[in-house]
């Protein structure tokens, strides 16, 4: 235990200026597997601070450490539990019980011991001592300032047996005399046994010396003890007088301390009372509804813009009173239920107020609109009219109707719809649903009326007006529309049976007046001029760019009224299966939990496609009955349906318009994939005649027709490598079908179709300038080129032919080996037969062969392509080449024979010249 108590007052105590009196090992009661140290301790420092210290081993083992300490002042009571029989439990009472058990019972009672000393020499206090032994208390001397011992690891008991065995260092004044002693004495260190006898017998002198110094001032020290019995006496009454200080003292400390607690109280009561106070303010000002806005909210008007001015703030007023953020507690007090209650009840009053309002808004706009549909069309309807006249005039103003007043008005009460969507989920999505049903059923009539006039515009016919004959009159449809709107005005899914009903008659009409437009016969694209396909561009571009505006519109309306717009996410109404539908009967679920939705740009979206269901199928019809009519058409459709697809996408890849034109713009490139197979299809099955000239195929000219209309329509377009596809598969169709039609041939030379065809292809090539075509058009040129020069010497083999004949073999006879000048030795070659041969061809009978040379040219060769005299120029030039050829064998076969041609080359210009001029 003493070297666990100087390590632990070396480790712990010294570091902190305080030193260890006493120390016992204990462990907690009922847990004997941790032991620790329970230290008494004070501090070196005045005041003089007592503590109880509980040292714990670190889990490693290795060292102590400090883990808690208790000051002794708090110590209120020690229970020895059992003041008779050894026992080692114990209690210590600070602001709680702590329980010890020691490790034996006499380390329990030092350590007792220790800790009433310390009570009865620095504590005011007194601790309670209970189970402890009167008898050891008795024994326990009252610790005075001079028992306390002054070394560092001493106890407070003075008598300890550790402190005899303590090593005492020397200081600096002891050890200087112990060396001049042994200095003095030249044995000191060699014989330490003489030298221990001679400090013996100086020390025996010198305590001789004191006593005798003693005996003789004994005079002395009786007056010293005399003083010292006054001073103690003076000590008696100094003690005496600061007891009753201390008593005096001691009242008044009691006197304050009443007076601080009661300062106390005070100050408690009256920060209670703040507290209080800053409650009440608090629901006060969050919960306290204006009169005026409740008023408002009861009995405000929603038609006027002031009276909605009024609900709105007074809604949001009312919102910042339900949303506000009560405190702990407040929820129990029955004011605060009250209040809560007061406001719900205004909430669903107010709302109900609000959406009943709104869909008689609705329903009154949709009357509106629906009269100002049937004005439209209501003259093709009167008996006797001049429907022809009026459809003119109709077909001029191909617009849709402008939705923006009603949006404007509607739009007035775009924060009431947030309030309600953020108040009342249920009621909102039922306005939402009947929005768009009304609003679909609207659309679908207007897109539906423009479509077919669009139609009837195309087509350039009025007998499809007789479709407007079949519409209700408008007073008594205006009527029955009101009557079923206003009857589900009440309820927000209320029933819409009759504007159901409506909608499937009118659908039915205009669904048998499209089929007969599309039942029209088949025009051909030839019959159609270049005014009929821009008069069709014109109304094509005038369809989307109504569209598209409408949509636009629509789409900002229904984010701004609807608040669509103001977060990422949100509950969505309906699914898309349901939203394509349109029925709701399947849906069975809590109108205050709405099915999620993605987010707010897929909510706009499905809202969107149930507004405009109608436009994509109309659109799908429009693009038919434009392909019906000239298949041509798929390309105006295509560079315009592009654009705007295009445009649409720049603003909202997402959005409805982008989706709809794009799905669209589907359609419109299968159609002109159809046309481009049509053609090749057509190419294919092109059959020439046996008893006339071939001349440039149709599908040549058909070409130049595409490319052409082509060019022009598809300039700065955005779809231009859909066209240069198109290009590539065009033109290896028309490459394989000429050299086709050309090995098919009867009555024209195969020469004189590719060289015709080929040429008409490459100049069409070289006026477009189309530059993906640029390797087809080399192709193109250099076939009309080996065809001209392959017809050209086929041609001129005919004339001279028994003169070919003759050099064709003396070039044979040269190319098996004989030498040029031994072939005149040859029998068959030999000069009477070349003189024969020459004799033959006079130039009357060239200029004679050349003649009917040129007929026949001019029966093979047609007349639109107008390359007679390229031929004849080129015939011309190879005659003239082969007369050389000829005259060259001659010189070098038959060297001094004499023999020469019967014509000469200037005779061929002039037979050449005479017979172009002669026709």
């Amino acid at each position: 235990m003493t070297a666990i108590k100087h390590a632990l007052q070396r480790d712990i105590f010294t570091p902190n200026d305080e030193r260890l009196l006493s120390i016992v090992n204990v462990c907690k009661a009922g847990k004997k597997k941790k032991n620790c140290f329970l230290c008494a301790t004070v501090t070196t420092e005045r005041p003089v601070q007592v503590k109880v210290v509980k040292v714990k081993k670190s889990d490693k083992g290795d060292f102590y450490k400090r883990q808690i300490a208790w000051a002794l002042r708090d110590l209120a009571v020690v229970d020895a539990k059992d003041a008779i029989k050894e026992n080692p439990e114990f209690d210590l009472h600070f602001e709680k019980i702590y329980k010890w058990v020691a490790s034996s019972t006499a380390e329990k009672n030092a350590f007792i011991s220790c800790i009433w000393k310390l009570n009865q020499r620095y504590l005011r206090k007194k601790i309670d001592f209970v189970n402890v032994s009167s008898q050891l208390l008795e024994e326990l001397p009252k610790v005075t300032e001079e028992s306390v011992p002054s070394g560092e690891n001493q106890s407070v008991t003075g008598g300890d047996e550790e402190a005899v065995d303590e090593y005492q260092e020397l200081n600096a004044r002891e050890e200087q005399d112990i060396e001049i002693m042994m200095e003095g004495c030249e044995y000191a260190i060699s014989n330490a046994e003489a030298f221990a006898e001679r400090l013996s017998r100086e020390l025996q002198v010198l305590d001789g010396a004191n006593i005798q110094s003693i005996m003789a001032s004994e005079k002395q020290v009786n007056i010293l003890m005399k003083l010292l019995d006054e001073a103690l006496k003076e000590v008696d009454q100094i003690e005496l007088k600061l007891s009753s200080y201390e008593e005096m003292l001691q009242s008044v400390k009691e006197q304050m301390d009443q007076i601080s607690e009661s300062n106390h109280l005070i100050h408690l009561s009256n920060t209670n009372n703040v507290k209080l106070l800053s409650e009440i303010e608090f629901l006060v000002n969050h919960m306290d509804l204006a009169k005026g806005h409740i008023k408002a909210l009861q009995e405000g008007d929603l038609a006027s813009s002031r009276g909605i001015e009024a609900c709105t703030n007074a809604a949001d007023a009312l919102l910042q009173c339900m949303n506000v953020a009560l405190r702990p507690g407040h929820d129990m007090l029955l004011a605060v239920k009250q209040q809560q209650q007061r406001f719900s009840d205004l909430r669903e009053h107010f709302a109900r107020r609000l959406a009943s309002h709104l869909n008689n808004v609705f329903v009154q706009q949709f009357t509106q609109a629906l009269l100002q549909l049937y004005n439209r069309s209501y003259f093709l309807s009167v008996p006797g009219h001049d429907q022809s006249s009026t459809l003119a005039q109709h077909s001029v103003e191909l617009t849709l109707p402008n939705h923006h007043p009603f949006h404007r008005d509607l739009l007035r009460y775009a924060k009431l719809m947030e309030w309600l969507k953020s108040t009342d989920y249920g009621k909102y999505e039922g306005l939402t649903k009947n929005y768009m049903d009304y609003l679909s059923r609207l659309y679908e009539r207007e897109i539906k009326d423009f479509f077919e006039v669009a139609k009837i515009k195309m087509t350039g016919t009025t007998k499809e007006s007789k479709k407007f004959a079949t519409l209700p009159r408008k007073e008594s449809a205006v009527k029955q529309e009101t009557e079923s709107l206003h009857g589900s005005s009440g309820k927000l899914t209320g029933s819409t049976s009759s504007l159901n009903k409506l909608s499937v008659q009118s659908s039915g009409n205009r669904r048998s007046q499209s089929s007969s437009l599309l039942d029209m016969g088949n025009m051909s694209a030839s019959d159609l001029d270049v005014a009929d396909r821009t008069k069709f561009d014109k109304i094509f571009e005038q369809v989307l760019s109504e569209l598209e505006p409408l949509c636009l519109a629509e789409q900002d309306f229904i984010s701004k009224f609807f608040k669509l717009q103001q977060h990422q996410s949100m509950p969505g109404t309906m699914t898309e299966a349901e939203d394509l539908d349109g029925g709701t009967s399947s849906r069975q679920h809590n109108a205050g939990t709405p099915l999620p939705v993605s987010s707010e740009k897929d909510m706009i979206r499905q809202m969107m496609i149930k507004i405009f269901r109608c436009i994509e199928p109309e659109l799908n019809n429009l693009i038919a009955l434009g392909d019906k009519i000239d298949s041509f058409n798929s390309l105006y459709m295509l560079v315009k349906m592009s654009h705007h697809v295009w445009t649409a996408q720049n603003v909202d890849p997402a959005s409805f318009l982008s989706t709809t034109l794009g799905n669209v713009l589907v359609t419109v490139k299968r159609n002109f994939d159809k046309c481009i197979s049509n053609q090749i299809r057509q190419m294919e099955e092109v059959k020439i005649s046996k008893k006339s000239k071939v001349g440039i195929l149709p599908f040549v000219a058909e070409f130049e027709e595409f490319a052409g209309l082509a060019e022009s329509i598809f300039k700065n377009a955005e779809r231009r490598g859909d066209l240069d596809k198109a290009y590539t598969k065009l033109i290896r169709g028309v490459f394989v079908n000429v050299e086709k039609v050309a090995n098919e041939s009867q009555k024209t030379p195969r020469d004189v179709v590719m060289m015709e065809n080929f040429h008409h292809i490459f100049a069409t090539l070289s006026r477009l300038k189309i530059s993906c075509l640029e390797a087809e058009k080399k192709e193109a040129k250099q076939k009309y080129t080996d065809h001209l020069q392959s017809y050209v010497i086929y041609s001129l083999g005919q004339p001279l032919e028994k003169l070919n004949h003759f050099f064709e073999g003396v070039e044979a006879r040269v190319a098996q080996g004989i030498r040029e000048e031994e072939v005149s030795y040859q029998l068959a070659f030999n000069k009477q037969e070349l003189r024969k041969v020459i004799k033959e061809y006079p130039g009357k009978e060239v200029k004679k062969g050349l003649d009917n040379l040129y007929k026949k040219v001019d029966k093979h060769l047609c007349e639109e392509e107008n390359l007679l005299q390229v031929v004849w120029h080129s015939m011309q030039d190879e005659f003239i080449r082969q007369y050389k050829h000829f005259e060259g064998l001659i010189a070098r076969c038959y060297p001094g024979s004499g023999v020469t041609m019967e014509f000469t080359i200037q005779d061929i210009l002039d037979y050449c010249s005479s017979i172009a001029q002669s026709h």
